[in-house]
């Protein structure tokens, strides 16, 4: 039986596995429910990726290499200089946000 909640496959425009960082501004509690969530989303999409969590302080070096950065809007300017894909989250709770955001990005 078919899961309603999983699209058919996206065909990726990064070599897979896709590298994605999930930020948030101090630790990493928040950023975690973001990478829970990005997996979550990702599964849906059929995109094969590693999603790590970080603080906006560790970027730098944790998304050095990473092809997309999941932030809020507020902590974008705190990124600085990079070539990964900035992808701003509203609402990190929201899957459907998430999963449409990421198909943009990834797909």
């Amino acid at each position: 039986m078919r899961n309603p909640a999983r699209r058919p496959r996206v065909p990726s425009r990064y070599p897979e596995p896709v590298k994605i960082v999930a930020i948030c501004g101090a630790g990493i509690g928040t950023s975690e429910i973001l990478r829970i969530n990005a997996v979550r989303a990702l599964e849906r999409l059929g995109i094969d990726a590693e999603v790590s969590a970080t603080d906006v302080g560790s970027v730098g070096v944790a998304a050095a290499d990473a092809q997309v950065i999941l932030s809020s809007a507020e902590l974008v300017s705190a990124i600085g200089r990079t070539n990964a894909d900035v992808v701003v989250i509203d609402n990190y709770f929201d899957l459907e946000e998430i999963t449409a955001k990421l198909e943009i990005a990834v797909g």
